[in-house]
Order: C-alpha cells, then structure tokens, then sequence
C-alpha cells in the first residue's frame, strides 16, 4: 500500500521483508557505546513520507523557527530545541494514527499507486523526521539563523538599511553551502563505523524509551503524557508572573535589596550585570537561555562548566578588576557587553561610519581609541586560549583515536548499519554538486550585483568558501569522535580584519559564509549519522534537512523582519523602557564583533595601534596549556585524574558570557545539579522516565505564554506599573551594577567617586 510517501519502500527484492539473518559478528560497530545504544535491526516496510510526517514535520518547524527568532530579541533568549518537539510530537502522531482515516486512494499521475492519510500505527521512523524538520527549525540547535544576525545589525544597530531579498540570498546560500560540503564528505564521516557521533546516541536513546511500550508492573503511575500536558500546563501559567505580573522575580538579588546604594554591592549581587552573587531567578527563561535546558545537560558536563565559570568568575574578575585594574577596569562596569570612550562614556559608533559604510578615520581618531570591560576584553583572550588550547588537545589526547579511526575506516568492512542502509537507494552525488554550485554562483551575484548591502567583495566569498571546505573534514572528523567541534569565527575574523579593515558588513559576511557554512556542515553531518543509524531512507534525509532549512530560513528572516520593523527602539536598551525585553543580547555582541573586527580592525584593536595586544599571548598560554597537562599525565600515570582536566571546555566555559549573564550560569549549574545528580541518583527510575518530558514541557508553556502575552498586551505597551515591574527602573534592582568605580569618572544615573 501506498502513503503520502514515494521512499517508504526500497530497492530491493521480495526478500527485504523476510526477517534478517543472525548478524555476523564482524559486522557489529567497533564502538560499545554505539553496540549498546543502536538497534542492529531495520523494518524497510514502515512508511516514511506519510501525511502525519509532513503535517508535523513542516509544522514544528516552521513553529521551532518563529519562537526562536521572536525569542532570540530579548532579554533571555530561550532556545527551543528539537527535543520539546521529539517529546510532543509523540502522542500528536500517535493521536493522528487513531482518528486520520484508513481509506485509500489515487492520485492522478501516479497510475495505480495506492495513498492513504493514515498508513497503519506512528512509527519511529517518521519520529525521527519530524524530530530532523525541528532541528533544522531551531537552526541545529543554534536558534535562529546565524545570517539573520547580520541583517539586525545593519538595520538595528547601524541605521542602515538592506534589502529583504538580499538578506534572504544571504542566509539562504549560507545554509546551503554547507549542506553541500557535507553531501561531498558523507562516506568518510557518515558511513564508516569508527565515525561514532557520540551527540546521535543521546538522540536514539530518547527515541527508544520514548516508543517502548509503557510497563505496568501494577503500580499506578502517571503516563508520560498526562504528566507532559500538567507540566506544559503549570509552566504556562507560572510564566505570567515572572514575564508580566512580577518581573522581579526574572533576577532576584539579595545583596541589591539588602544595600541599595552600594555601588559595590550590586557590582557583587547583581546577577544580570555583576557577579551574580546571591542572587537566583524563579524564571525558566533565565535558567535556559544561552546553555539550553541544564535537564539534558550530563552531571560531567555541568561540572566542567561550573568549575572553568568559577574560575573566571569568582577568582580571575576580582582579581582582575579589584586588585589590579586591568586595563583600567574601574572605569567601566564590571559586566558588559558594551564599548566604551577612554572616559568610560558609551561610544557613539554610528558617528565614525562614513557614508561608504566604512571607518571614518578623521572621526575615529577624534573619539579616540574603544574600550571595552575588562570581562569583555577577557573573554576574548579566553576566547583566543580555547581555540587554541582545542588543536593541541585534540592532537594530544585523541590524536592517535582519530588518526587510527580515519585509517581504519578507510578499510574496514561495513558494519551492520551500512549494510542495512544500502537495501535504499542512495543520494546522487550530483544533487550535492547542484546544490554547491548553486549556492556559489547565487552568491557570487550577490557579492557583485548587491554588493552595496552585503559590502564583501566577490573573490571574499571564494576564499571563504575554500577556507570552509578546507576545515570541514577535519572539524567533522573531530566531531564525530571526541563531540568536540571546534570554533573557527575568530579566525575568519582575525583574517579579514587584517585583510579588509573598516568594512564592518564584509567581516561579518566572511565569517557567515566561512565559518558558519562549516559549522552547518558538521551538523548537517550528524543529522545524516542519526538517520543512518536509525534507518532512514538518504533520499527522505536530504529532501527534509533541504526543504527544512529553506523553509527555517525564510521563516527566521521574517519574523526578524517584522519584528525590526514593528517594535520601536528594539535592540537600543537605552531608549527602551527598564523593563523592556527587546535589548537583543546576542545581537549586541554580533554587532561589537562587527565593530572591533570590521569597522576599527584587529590592529586597532588587539595589534600595534590598540592597546589589547596583550591578550594575543593567551594563543600561546592555549597551545602549551594541553601539552603540560599531557606531560603531567604521562609522568604520573596512576593519577587518573589528570586526564579529565579538558582545558577547552574549562577555558571555553564562559564563551556564552556575554550577552550570558553569571545568573544564567548559576541557576543552570543549580537545576542541572538537581536533576543530572540528586534526582538521577536517588529516584533514577522518574528521572528515566519524566527528565525529558519535563524539560521538554518547561521550554513549551513559557514559549506559548510568552507569545500569548506578546500579542495580547505587548503590542499595545499595556504594561504595570509598581515596584515588581515597572517600565522606570530595572526589574532587578540592581541599577547601581553598571557604574564605574575610578575616581573623577561621572556617569549619567551613577555616584561619583572623588
């Protein structure tokens, strides 16, 4: 019978459908985890293209797009990933196969082909369709699309404009590029065994607990869905007071409320604009954002995170700021994302941009140099450690793992999983050379015939390009064996900010398309190696990762559009009201990216003319960090605890920060702690059986309570007025956090220090 499929059914004999062989055993993947976790089976039979699939997939994605981009404006930038919808997908398709009718049908062109709305029962295969549409939705994971940043800048931040089809082009060629470096490298990181992709075992894991049958061992016990749906429903309407009734309670400082005019103490206790110290948030929204959901976050990891954080945080910043006035740290805030005049007054970015969309240098050197915090200016030190401390480590400690897996991947046999797929028939590898071509030739048009809204010249997408395609078999190979994924966008920043200094548009633009490109390649990749190990038709994966992510795209765009269009002041927190949530804290941080790296330069800034030259040496202090923990490891072998000293991640640990605020860190840290090792430890069987769910429910009703509250009271700015929100002051209380501390620095709102 048919579906609303044309893939369901492979090419292959009447045999398919006979139960499979006993599994030589040679066939089995050379990696425990993977023989553990993945089944070893297939059932080419269950129907794939069916109608629930589309309805769903193309649903939650358009969905997973719309609230990502609409939160990825505010204050606390709540990424809704494809697990809320793997989790809530389930008992919709399942509802679907028990009311959809049976009846069969034809469709003309098809000939004799039979269709049917409702193919038999909800299977796993289109679960994991739908859960692939979702990803692309939340942009794999990242929540909007990264090229949508460079279209709010412009129009946001730089008071320019560009048009909606030149932004569209761009993020459209952006995504595509990347999909077709992966098409061109699936059978070295896809289809060999010793390629693991750790990431895609948490995936299968959820899938096979999630459509087991339910145990009854004669205990009454609630349902994963009736706890679903009270969760969802306790997260909605909880999220009226923290988002509308109570704002205060998004940041709650007991050091702010305790001494309300000490400059220092809210410096310590704010969590949004200082160190975070006492103070906690009963808002899902503050424990989410930026890290995604602590409840899928494993013990290990959080404690890397919490450990490097610490570090920096609560030793590294006082330090820094307290004892030794780096880099004049009293004379801005403590925390902030910002840019500053040597004075410690906001920098008026706007008047150095002349009307080529360039430096103006006559203007610039009239202002003087920028400053930023002392914590942003470590960060990007830090920054620099990570992606250096990464190759070493990479090369130290899985050097050999990786090199050793390449070889033997080379010439191993196929596994069990390889062998199952090849019963579909396969992508033509000249859909990906299309798609390649495609995406280059558009955006070399759009480079020379658009060129006054993206600014970087044609032979710059080339090199960006080459530099994609050069770094994204080793990155993937990295990836899928350690799931460590190096970043590269301070290198394509560094590089054309030597090369093309005072284009702003241009840095970002090569840095979309060589960096980004690579990256949706990596992840374009793991979403390949989910599907292989789950069995899904290469041809039903390539049509919905594509049609996903133009429909993802274009989506994001829109919604950035309208908002940017519709909302007065967005992104500008200084003429916004206290209580505003549209200061776009990712944005801001893509727009000083644009401005330190594009507009002023790397030389002006981190070269000879700037005075961050220093931080150049944290390279250095990033390379031989891993080789002293290595040799350390080596000398004293029986302590096993060197080992899992991992300096990128406790180096990387504060890379979100900012726009991520030390709140953020701390509640993360706390829930995640609860949940991933009280919970996990001592009531293991609720945590099997709600942890997902839970998290998955929390993310839904503060999403749809957000938007509810948007269009119901939001658009009309009909807002409260009292002590626990109000549009005059800051819903923390913490006003006294972002003042500088240097003696003769007066700042408007802050006490002068004489």
């Amino acid at each position: 019978m048919g579906t609303v499929e044309i893939e369901a059914t492979p090419k292959l004999d009447e045999k398919v459908l006979e139960e499979e062989p006993v599994i030589d055993e040679s066939e089995l993947s050379p990696i425990e985890e993977v023989r553990l976790t993945v089944p070893n089976t297939d059932d080419p039979s269950l129907p794939v293209w069916t109608f629930r699939m589309w309805f769903l997939g193309l649903f939650s994605c358009a969905l997973l797009s719309f609230l990502n981009q609409f939160f990825g404006y505010r204050s606390q930038p709540l990424v809704i990933t494809q697990i809320t919808v793997q989790v809530a997908t389930l008992p919709i398709g399942r509802f679907m196969a028990s009311v959809l009718p049976t009846t069969k049908f034809r469709i003309p062109g098809f000939g004799s082909r039979e269709f049917s709305l409702n193919p038999g029962p909800f299977n796993m295969k289109e679960h994991v369709l739908i859960t692939i549409f979702a990803n692309a939705g939340s942009a794999f994971g990242s929540g909007t699309v990264y090229a949508v940043g460079i279209v709010t800048i412009i129009k946001a931040f730089y008071g320019r404009s560009i048009s909606f089809l030149s932004g569209w082009l761009l993020v459209i060629t952006t995504q595509v590029m990347g999909y077709g470096w992966a098409g061109l490298l699936r059978k070295y990181v896809v289809e060999p065994a010793h390629m693991w992709w750790p990431s895609a075992l948490v995936q299968i894991s959820l899938f096979r607990t999630l459509h087991e049958n339910e145990e009854n061992d004669g205990k009454r016990r609630m349902s994963r869905v009736e706890f679903f749906v009270i969760a969802l429903i306790c997260s909605f309407c909880w999220y009226v007071f923290p988002g509308y009734i109570f704002q205060t309670l998004q940041s709650i400082s007991v050091l702010c409320l305790a001494l309300p005019h000490s400059v220092t103490a809210h410096q310590i206790g704010s969590g949004m604009s200082g160190l975070g110290i006492g103070s906690f948030t009963l808002d899902w929204t503050a424990v989410a954002s930026f890290l995604f959901s602590p409840l899928v976050s494993p013990f290990f990891a959080i404690v890397n995170v919490f450990v490097g954080y610490a570090l920096i945080v609560y030793l590294v910043m006082p330090i820094s700021y307290w004892g030794l006035n780096v880099y004049n740290a009293k004379t801005f805030p403590i925390f902030s994302s910002d840019l500053f005049t040597a004075q410690g007054q906001s920098y008026n970015i706007t008047s150095i941009v002349n009307d080529k969309f360039e430096l103006d240098l006559p203007q610039y050197e009239k202002l003087g140099r920028v400053h930023m915090s002392t914590f942003f200016a470590l960060t990007y030190g830090f920054g620099f450690a990570t992606i250096a401390s990464t190759v070493t480590h990479v090369a130290l400690f899985h050097g050999r793992e990786i090199y050793s897996r390449y070889q033997a991947s080379s010439r191993e046999k196929a596994d069990v999983h390889t062998r199952l797929m090849r019963k579909y028939r396969d992508i033509p590898s000249w859909w990906f050379y299309l798609l390649l071509a495609g995406s280059i030739i558009v955006g070399l048009a759009l480079c020379i015939f658009l060129k006054k809204d993206v600014q970087m010249p044609w032979w710059g997408l080339i090199f960006a390009a080459a530099l994609s395609f050069f770094f994204t078999l080793p990155i993937s190979i990295i990836t899928a064996t350690t799931n460590q994924t190096p970043g590269l966008n301070i290198i394509t920043e560094y590089i054309m900010g030597v090369i093309l200094p005072g284009e702003p548009i241009t840095n970002v633009a090569f840095k979309t398309y060589g960096y980004i490109s690579m990256a949706q390649a990596v992840a374009f990749l793991g979403d390949f190696k989910l599907g292989h190990y789950m069995k899904i038709p290469p041809r039903s994966m390539f049509l919905v990762q594509f049609i996903g992510t133009v429909l993802a795209g274009t989506v994001n765009l829109g919604v950035a559009w309208w908002l940017l269009t519709s909302v007065d002041n967005i992104c500008h927190r200084n003429l916004l009201p206290a209580n505003s949530p549209w200061t776009c804290p990712g944005d801001k941080v893509f727009f000083d990216a644009s401005v330190i790296w594009g507009l002023v330069g790397p030389k002006r800034i981190f070269g000879s003319l700037g005075q961050y030259s220093t931080l150049n040496w944290f390279f250095l202090g990033g390379i031989l960090g891993p080789v002293i923990v290595f040799l350390l490891h080596k000398a004293f072998p029986s302590q096993t605890w060197i080992p899992l000293i991992n300096l990128p991640v406790l180096l990387g640990a504060t890379g979100n920060m900012p726009p991520a605020s030390p709140l953020n860190y701390t509640s993360w840290v706390l829930v995640g702690t609860i949940f991933n090792f009280f919970v996990f430890r001592y009531r293991k069987q609720w945590w099997q059986r709600y942890n997902y769910i839970l998290s998955a429910a929390l993310d839904a009703g503060v999403a749809f309570m957000t938007v509810l509250l948007y269009f119901a009271l939001g658009i009309e700015n009909k807002g409260l007025n009292w002590w626990g929100a109000s549009p005059d002051y800051l819903p923390e209380h913490c006003d006294l956090a972002i003042c500088p501390t240097a003696k003769g620095v007066s700042v408007d709102g802050c006490p002068t220090v004489y």
